[in-house]
């Protein structure tokens, strides 16, 4: 846990923790006028966090945690794939060519991660689930030797979101083979983005929500300036910052493989998996973060590049001008770089 006054840090989505709220808390309270309350709970089978500057016309701290529940609950009924009633369960349940009615939310998610998953050549793809799970990072049992060539080649035939029908005057969805369908790399962040507006909806402009690391930010933090954010140095050991930003009415994800891994004979396997080979992604990017006004398209951009690797994630995101900061291994040294849209938040925090 980070001291007073300290700046959160963002980590990678292996390690299940982004940031260290203390210091979010201690970064925005500490000498500030007015004051800030901290509200938080469990969702989705992570930690959610909402830190709000006071405005003396706020909305009763329990009906915004209660709100704030409701709407984190919603989401969990509709993408969670750890309840068999959820609509996304009962979904990939369904026979293929069977057309299924979803919810609005559930439609826009997965219009999201289609569009994500085009522009970026098919590196993102929310059907991966079966091969993340087959070689061992997913929710069954870790593995200490790749899977069969065989084994591969038989789930790659499900996965593909080419299979994916859509009919947007119906909020229809259809599968054309028996393939599963996994919010993860997104739904946190889309839950981010729905807390956000509810809370601006109920009259707060000034705030920070945290949902399993994902983070949006609105309006100024408590001392009357940016949110200051930390991103991570990967390390197999201990935790460092590698650098800071400052962020105001945007939202941060990162991605990293640096921790989540296993190795056999020396050789080294990610539990990012590229969809299009259907093996670990094999290159030196080891974190991406994505600063974007939606929270739910930082995480999925995240996750898209990390699977492009240094080169072609750089290019895609130059192309789609996004604020992405990357960290490479060269050797034994990390190398740091970022794209033209990411260089004002650096020069923010170091003012």
């Amino acid at each position: 846990m980070t001291s007073a006054g300290s700046t959160p840090t963002i980590k990678s989505h292996s390690t299940g923790w982004l940031f260290c709220l203390l210091g979010v808390l201690c970064l925005a309270a500490c000498n500030s006028e007015p004051p800030v309350v901290q509200l938080a709970g469990t969702t989705m089978g992570t930690t959610w966090h909402v830190t709000y500057v006071t405005s003396g016309n706020d909305v009763a701290q329990s009906r915004l945690q209660q709100g704030i529940e409701e709407q984190l609950a919603q989401i969990d009924r509709s993408m969670s794939t750890y309840r068999e009633d959820s609509e996304i369960s009962r979904f990939n349940a369904t026979a293929p060519n069977t057309w299924f009615t979803v919810s609005p939310g559930f439609y826009s998610v997965l219009s999201t991660a289609l569009v994500v998953g085009r522009t970026s050549a098919g590196a993102y793809d929310i059907t991966v689930a079966p091969l993340v799970d087959l070689w061992g990072f997913g929710p069954g049992p870790a593995i200490d030797v790749p899977p069969a060539e065989s084994a591969i080649a038989r789930l790659l035939a499900q996965v593909g979101q080419g299979n994916i029908r859509r009919d947007s005057a119906n909020s229809q969805v259809m599968k054309l083979v028996d393939l599963s369908l996994d919010f993860s790399s997104l739904a946190k962040g889309y839950a981010v983005d729905q807390v956000a507006n509810w809370l601006a909806g109920q009259g707060l402009s000034r705030f920070l929500v945290e949902v399993g690391g994902e983070m949006r930010m609105s309006g100024m933090s408590g001392r009357g300036d940016p949110w200051r954010v930390a991103i991570e140095q990967p390390e197999s050991t201990g935790r460092s910052m590698a650098t800071a930003i400052s962020l105001t009415d945007v939202s941060v994800a990162t991605s990293g493989d640096y921790r989540n891994y296993f190795e056999v004979d020396g050789k080294r396997y990610s539990h990012s998996i590229d969809p299009r080979t259907g093996y670990p992604v094999v290159h030196n990017l080891v974190s991406v973060t994505v600063v974007h006004p939606s929270a739910m398209l930082a995480d999925a951009w995240a996750t898209a590049l990390t699977v492009l690797g240094a080169e072609q994630a750089m290019a895609v995101a130059q192309t789609e001008e996004l604020a992405v900061y990357f960290i490479r291994s060269v050797g034994e040294d990390l190398v740091h770089s970022h794209t033209p849209a990411f260089t004002g938040y650096l020069a923010e925090a170091q003012q």
